[in-house]
């Protein structure tokens, strides 16, 4: 089945395109994995302008969606381009707020995400205990069960919350991805086998190895007592919110555009009042612990199905942005493939190279029209279908990049690692393809009634 965009969605894709082209955003995403947000606050603010967070956000509080096929289109663009900071996040919170049986809070905060005002990140039940980038993000909500069985606390170590960064971050190696940042003076380079995939095959990089996952994973399995118990006290839904030292574009001095009436200005304690970012294998991922306690916005079941919607939301969108990623990585592959000589022609000529990137050039095209049906059902099944389908296709074409490029690819200052690295986050960010592959199981079950094998 192919699902073609129309006119509209075209230009809006184009448009984006152009704006994201003339921002430079290599230099933004190393700014922002510096912990330098001034650049990429600035995109946000025009990306804002441009509508892409609005899509999320109902009419009702000053959006114009919720448009999931819009919202892919915007996605793939920012993949494609590296966009840095709490995308998905902010997308999620809005599907969260916008789903509560009370208008109270989405009233309150929704505007701001729509506009750009406030940047926002979120942790959901079932995961670690990381989210994204909450040193930038002016809000931070986070779904927990009290009493779950994994810890009562927001912010503790088996807290029962998915953050969009518990499967980069390092530290942890026995409770998360093998694609981690070890802090030790570890060779940059990666392991080789021998095989087609020699070269890449490292487990813990610092700079754009990327991990090797044909062998079975079991390291982004959570080794606690598994998912929360959810029937042992109703969902609650609590809100921090952040100041920061530099005031958004969209501030106008007086407050951070959250209702709150904070100051900009405030000053931060590291490690205090903003959390010390930990190590991810993608640098511009930042990832920290939620901050303790914080306001309860609602409790009750209505919580426990807004944040199923929002993982829903975020899945979606993370399949965006990863088939974006695996098609910048295979344009930058061809124009170098092509440039690139060996024995006197270009090695884009030879035919092992040439059927390297036909395979990833057709696991990038299956997974496109996977995306865009899954924007217009919006079945859970159908979104973790497209997510593992377009994280797998992006990794794979992240492999032969890296293969093709040879070891220039493993250098940081070469722009290419800055897509290799946030490939291999995206793979298990809000959801492993084993996860994703048990939903996909899970719908067709409740769809046929039965066995799902065939």
């Amino acid at each position: 089945m192919r699902f073609l965009l129309d006119p509209e969605q075209r230009a809006f894709a184009h448009s984006l395109n152009a704006l994201l082209t003339a921002a430079d955003t290599p230099a933004v995403i190393r700014g922002w994995a510096a912990g330098d947000h001034t650049a990429g606050r600035a995109l946000w603010s025009r990306l804002a302008d441009a509508g892409v967070f609005a899509l999320a956000v109902p009419e009702a509080y000053e959006g114009v969606g919720p448009l999931p096929v819009e919202l892919a289109v915007a996605f793939v663009e920012l993949g494609r381009h590296g966009v840095p900071g709490p995308l998905v996040e902010t997308v999620a919170a809005a599907a969260l707020l916008s789903r509560l049986d009370e208008s109270g809070p989405a009233k309150r905060l929704l505007p701001a995400l729509a506009s750009g005002a406030a940047l926002a990140t979120v942790a959901l039940p079932g995961g670690g205990p990381f989210v994204l980038d909450a040193d930038a993000a002016e809000v931070c909500l986070t779904v927990t069960y009290p009493g779950a069985g994994r810890g009562e606390h927001p912010a503790g170590r088996d807290a029962g919350v998915r953050g969009s960064g518990t499967r980069d971050t390092a530290r942890d190696v026995g409770r998360v991805d093998p694609g981690i940042s070890d802090t030790g003076p570890r060779d940059a380079g990666a392991r080789g086998t021998g095989t087609r995939d020699a070269g890449t095959q490292g487990t813990e990089t610092r700079d754009a190895g990327v991990p090797d996952t044909s062998r079975p994973d079991t390291s982004t399995q959570n080794t606690g007592t598994g998912p929360p118990d959810t029937s042992a006290a109703p969902a609650q839904l609590h809100l921090t919110q952040t100041p920061h030292p530099h005031p958004h574009p969209h501030d106008s001095g007086t407050g951070t555009g959250t209702g709150t009436g904070s100051s900009p200005t405030t000053p931060i304690t590291p490690g205090v009042d903003a959390p010390a970012p930990r190590p991810s294998l993608d640098r511009a991922r930042r990832l920290t612990l939620p901050r303790p306690g914080g306001e309860l916005l609602a409790a009750g079941p209505h919580v426990t199905r807004a944040a199923a919607q929002a993982l829903t939301w975020a899945r979606l969108a993370t399949a965006a942005q990863a088939l974006g990623v695996g098609l910048a990585l295979l344009d930058m592959t061809v124009e170098y493939v092509k440039r690139r000589t060996q024995f006197g022609v270009p090695i884009g000529s030879f035919q092992a190279v040439k059927h390297q990137l036909a395979d990833a050039k057709v696991a990038l095209e299956f997974a496109r029209p996977l995306l865009f049906g899954a924007a217009l059902s919006m079945d859970p099944a159908d979104v973790a279908a497209a997510k593992v389908t377009a994280c797998e296709a992006a990794y794979a074409t992240a492999r032969t990049a890296l293969q093709a490029h040879g070891a220039i690819g493993y250098t940081a200052e070469y722009d290419l690692s800055l897509w290799l690295t946030k490939s291999r986050a995206l793979h298990t960010a809000w959801g492993s393809p084993a996860e994703c592959r048990a939903e996909v199981l899970a719908g067709r079950t409740a769809a046929g009634g039965g066995d799902p094998r065939p």
